[in-house]
């Protein structure tokens, strides 16, 4: 029976090379001349430690960041800005997760959203990610482009596609 699996990777040397882009880009840019900005990128933990002076340049630092990110591949819904920064002394601080990994509430999103479309396919959670069997390809090809058409709101990888 043919199948393949739904993730949400992000590839951490693809990170890894977005943030040393950006690093390179925020030391020539004008607006950020003689300010003070930190990046670091822990990489186990997939959590990017922001510092800027102001709030004004926290968000043009995301906005670079998610951009560069997206030239490399990475997806700009990875990126969890829903957290706050927060001031502490002279300078603005901001935890950013990077998704990697399917969580069970969006693998449960995701199966939900195949069984809602009435396809003959079926669905299951194994761990982080979702696998899609059927009796034809063509199925699990439309499967595909419902999972891209759906805004889910997270990335979404498709892999491992077996015959």
């Amino acid at each position: 029976m043919p199948s393949f699996d739904i993730v949400s990777k992000v590839d951490p040397q693809a990170l890894d090379n977005a943030v040393n882009v950006v690093t390179r880009e925020i030391t020539n840019r004008f607006d950020f001349k003689n300010s003070h900005v930190v990046i670091n990128l822990d990489k186990k933990e997939f959590l990017l430690k922001l510092e800027t002076d102001d709030d004004m340049k926290m968000g043009q630092l995301i906005d670079v960041l998610i951009n560069r990110a997206h030239k490399q591949g990475i997806a700009p819904e990875a990126f969890d800005t829903s957290k706050v920064g927060a001031q502490s002394g002279k300078v603005w601080k901001k935890d950013m997760k990077v998704r990697n990994g399917l969580a069970q509430e969006d693998a449960k999103k995701v199966v939900k959203l195949i069984k809602d479309s009435g396809m003959k396919v079926q669905a299951s959670i194994n761990d982080d990610l979702v696998r899609v069997t059927a009796k034809k390809i063509d199925d699990l090809q439309a499967i595909i482009q419902l999972c891209k058409n759906g805004n889910l709101g997270f990335p979404l990888q498709y892999v491992n596609m077996r015959d």
